[in-house]
């Protein structure tokens, strides 16, 4: 099972953000915060890589780089939260299930008042 947490804005159908160790913020970086609309972690988090790349010497620059990615796949779904907050989202509940899907299904079940928000 996995937690998701349900951030709901006003007029806006709810996002849920799963915790734990993000694969693609790992991998990708900058360019998987800047998928989920978390500019400013992305545009530091590139920020820190040309200054490692451009100040660091080889061997080291790849430790800190690969410290970095690290970091990143530990803290991006976090980023991605706080991006959500500065944007006027609210964080609702915490929600256990297998899937998005699933996770999904059981706020609408808590929260029928969000059921509309998907009416057209």
């Amino acid at each position: 099972m996995k937690v998701w947490t349900a951030h709901l804005h006003r007029d806006r159908p709810p996002v849920l953000v799963r915790d734990g160790f993000s694969i693609g913020a790992f991998l990708f970086g900058p360019l998987w915060l800047a998928l989920h609309r978390a500019w400013i972690p992305a545009v530091l988090a590139l920020a820190a890589s040309v200054l490692i790349i451009q100040l660091a010497a080889p061997p080291v620059a790849i430790v800190l780089l690969l410290g970095e990615m690290v970091w990143l796949g530990l803290s991006g779904r976090d980023l991605q939260r706080w991006s959500l907050a500065r944007r006027g989202f609210t964080l609702l509940y915490a929600v256990v299930a297998r899937s998005g899907d699933a996770a999904l299904l059981r706020l609408l079940d808590a929260r029928a008042d969000l059921q509309r928000r998907f009416q057209p």
